[in-house]
């Protein structure tokens, strides 16, 4: 067994002390090369360098195939031009004159070729759009790049990276959905295009896709409705207007705002002399400060009240829609212009202002039910609620209407006498507008004072379930209830109802239907509606008729109807609801019938000055004497009988036509 080498220990005598430690001095430098020594074998060298760099590279591959195979495997499905091509059918809406209206759907021109247009339109979509258009493979990395830094610096989103063979490939064959997926199947599809098309094509087929605003795709759809040209004869300016509206189609809308449409456009040309497409001499002459197109506005907004109540009656008349169609309608863009700047001008008035009135609304058709004129609200961009076709409220007195002639119909004639007198029902007493009673008067003059109690009186005795069926009878469906106040409009029925029934009268008793849509045409100018025309049904006695007519003739004359005097034979009558909430006034010529609201839509009270007489009266006479400017003047007698014989009627009630008064023409 191997001995362990012992040591001695140096011994220490008592009271001496031990020897000291010397330390060992290392100098900075020193200390320093140990520190990047040992620096320097965390380092790793070049070979481990390597290895992990293809490494990376091969999980990168691995990855992205991955991500690449998930999202490409269902594009073979996805590229499919049948699919592109779906889109929603145009639909437009034409007025009597011409004048088109509006336009719902989708709008596309023939296909064009890139190649066949001036140089300059290619130029000016590729200068704003993606000027490396020529130079990449469908992905821009540089001007990805470009993009995040101008991003970046500007602290939002001020400029995008995707190349016009992306935007093609998203309009083409993906949804609007933002995802990153989606973004995935964008470059996918865009470096499919690449190989499938040369840039001429890519560039054509873009320019046959991309939206333009107003329901317009496609270029040569954009040049025909902004310009009314070609785009082979597209000038430079208007190729910019063009090329500066897919960024923001409604924004940038020549037609919406012509000043916001120049600037972008001269943005464009700024573009295009930055690239080299023009010199800066010819950019800067170029230049303009508002966009002319040869399409301007035929209507005011105020018209798409009319163009949604007709839109939604297409499929009535055709059935469903799978293709372009043309609705010819019966409404006259002038008179449509004439509406819409008197009620507005009306509501702006100070009388209106200080009187609370915040809505009004207006139609005008022809005896025969032709509309011509809707103005639904004061503005439609605020609030889409039509009050001629939509809303119900109560008519006040000019639901009067069919009391009297429900009168007629059982004997009453307008030269009877009743007596205005206090009285009461199961506690109701009706009253009158001054809160006076006013003794015995004719029927006439009852309907001409808009005598309450009469009106009351008359209802109940010859019942108020004949006074329904005479409303029914005359266009109103809305709900009417049996109670005495029914005599007073109580119940709540539409413009729309109110109007075609006075139409009735006016037209010397014969049916009407309030229609708007004259004809429906197909892509390939096939008719596929078209409004028939038949004899009217005689609804009404033309001694009835033209009684009736007479009366309403004295409430313009000298009755609550004063303010509606015009320069021709008129007829009409006012209404006042309880509380003022609602004013009316309903009247016609022997060429026009026109219908005026006024209140708000809350049904919050007006003030206690505006009746039927007052503002909607005086709308009622500056709209009819605008609209009857240049158009002779004709008795309503006449007119009636016209119609009377137009259907093969025995004239031999023509002396009953003494009961249409030849109204009052205001001096």
């Amino acid at each position: 067994m191997a001995q362990r080498e012992f040591k001695r220990k140096k011994s220490v005598r008592k009271g001496s002390k031990a020897p000291r430690k010397t330390k060992r001095r290392v100098s900075s430098a020193a200390r320093k090369g140990s520190l990047f020594s040992r620096l320097g074998d965390l380092v790793p060298g070049p070979e481990a360098i390597a290895k992990f760099l293809v490494l990376s590279i091969i999980w990168i591959m691995v990855l992205g195939g991955g991500v690449v195979a998930y999202y490409g495997y269902g594009l073979p499905d996805k590229i499919s031009f049948d699919v592109a091509s779906e889109r929603k059918p145009s639909i437009r809406v034409v007025s009597i004159d011409g004048a088109i209206l509006a336009t719902y759907g989708d709008r596309y021109g023939n296909p064009v070729e890139v190649r066949d247009l001036p140089d300059y339109v290619g130029q000016a979509f590729v200068s704003i759009e993606d000027r490396r258009f020529y130079d990449h493979f469908g992905i821009d990395l540089i001007g990805i790049m470009r993009a995040a830094w101008v991003n970046l610096t500007a602290g939002r989103i001020a400029e995008g990276g995707s190349t016009i063979t992306q935007q093609l490939a998203k309009n083409l064959f993906l949804s609007p959905e933002r995802s990153f997926g989606r973004k995935i199947e964008e470059v996918l599809m865009a470096l499919w295009l690449e190989f499938k098309f040369n840039k001429q094509q890519i560039l054509s087929l873009y320019l046959n896709r991309i939206y333009f605003g107003s329901g317009v795709y496609g270029i040569d759809a954009a040049a025909r409705h902004y310009f009314g040209t070609d785009p082979r004869r597209l000038n430079l300016y208007e190729a910019a207007v063009l090329a500066g509206l897919p960024k923001a189609p409604s924004r940038y809308n020549p037609l919406v705002d012509p000043k916001l449409s120049a600037e972008r456009a001269n943005v464009v040309l700024a573009a295009m002399a930055s690239t080299g497409a023009l010199t800066k001499a010819r950019a800067e002459r170029a230049k303009q400060t508002r966009v002319r197109t040869t399409r301007s506005a035929q209507a005011g907004p105020g018209v798409r009240y009319f163009s949604d109540w007709v839109l939604d009656r297409v499929r009535d008349y055709v059935g469903y829609v799978d293709q372009d169609i043309t609705v010819h309608t019966t409404l006259d863009s002038r008179l449509q212009e004439i509406a819409e700047f008197n009620l507005e001008r009306a509501l702006e008035s100070n009388s209106a202002k200080q009187h609370h009135v915040g809505q009004a609304a207006l139609l005008a058709m022809t005896p025969d039910g032709a509309v011509r004129a809707m103005v639904g609200g004061r503005d439609y961009f605020e609030s889409q609620y039509n009050r001629v076709t939509q809303a119900r409220r109560q008519p006040g007195s000019v639901f009067k209407l069919f009391v009297y002639l429900a009168g007629l119909e059982q004997g009453f004639g307008s030269n009877d006498w009743m007596r205005d007198a206090p009285i009461t029902i199961n506690g109701w007493e009706p009253r009158n507008f001054d809160r006076k009673n006013h003794g015995t008067m004719s029927i006439r003059d009852a309907v001409a004072t808009s005598n309450n109690s009469i009106a009351v009186q008359l209802a109940l005795e010859v019942g108020l379930d004949k006074v329904i069926q005479k409303a029914r009878d005359m266009g109103v469906s809305s709900k009417l209830s049996a109670d005495p106040s029914l005599a007073l409009g109580t119940s709540e029925v539409s413009m729309l109802e109110m109007t075609g029934a006075y139409a009735i009268v006016a037209n010397g008793g014969f049916a009407v239907f309030p229609h708007a849509v004259s004809k429906i045409v197909g892509t390939n100018g096939e008719v596929l509606y078209q409004r028939s025309d038949d004899f009217p049904v005689r609804l009404m006695n033309p001694l009835h008729a033209g009684e009736m007519n007479n009366m309403l003739a004295a409430v313009v004359a000298k009755g609550t109807g004063r303010n509606a005097i015009i320069d021709r034979p008129s007829a009409g009558k006012t209404g006042t609801t309880s509380d003022y909430r609602d004013a009316w006034f309903i009247g016609y010529s022997a060429d026009l019938v026109a219908g005026v609201w006024m209140g708000n839509d809350n049904g919050s009270p007006m003030d206690d000055q505006v009746t039927g007489g007052g503002l909607p009266a005086a709308l009622w006479r500056d709209f009819m004497l605008h609209a009857h400017e240049n158009i002779p003047v004709r008795s309503l007698g006449k007119a009636a009988l016209a119609r009377s014989k137009k259907i093969g009627e025995d004239d031999s009630w023509r002396d009953f036509t003494a009961g249409y008064s030849s109204g009052n023409k205001k001096q």
